[in-house]
């Protein structure tokens, strides 16, 4: 019910973009999620679905992102699909399912930097956001934003806009 779900938000978010062989896409694809809904089956061999498949685990994701249990098996396992067919939707997409958790919980991390006072520190964001530790947190965000989330904060706080 998720595919059906995220297919039918994302043809929304993007039918006057698309051409009438897109549309006809996009109709096929709602017609075998339907299908697939009604008779308790999903073909994870069909093509046409892995972007849906795809879209659905990430608005999972974005559900439980502080959840330390947020995983690919986790995802695959709410979605009735196997981690192989979960990690082939997401590589039509352009990206990994690790990758993909990993930068919105550093996106979070980063908007939570510029909330000014009382903003949290370096620790409890890496804690929050399920990062092993403070290291590994700084890491990936100077690897993903060029600078430390310290660095960061001072150069968005108000003497550094």
């Amino acid at each position: 019910m998720r595919l059906l779900v995220a297919h039918t938000n994302m043809v929304h978010e993007t039918i006057a973009d698309l051409s009438p062989a897109g549309v006809h896409a996009a109709h096929s694809t709602l017609i075998e999620l339907a299908k697939a809904v009604a008779q308790s089956r999903f073909d994870d061999t069909e093509p046409l679905l892995a972007p849906s498949l795809a879209q659905a685990a990430k608005d999972l994701v974005d559900n439980h992102l502080a959840d330390p249990e947020l995983s690919p098996m986790m995802l695959a396992r709410q979605l009735r699909v196997s981690v192989r067919t979960l990690q082939r939707a997401f590589a039509t997409v352009g990206e990994s399912v690790t990758t993909y958790i990993r930068h919105r919980r550093l996106e979070e991390a980063r908007l939570a930097l510029t909330a000014g006072p009382g903003r949290p520190s370096v620790s409890e964001l890496a804690a929050h956001w399920q990062f092993a530790d403070s290291s590994h947190f700084i890491r990936a965000f100077k690897k993903r934003y060029g600078q430390t989330p310290t660095e960061y904060a001072r150069s968005t706080g108000p003497t550094g806009r």
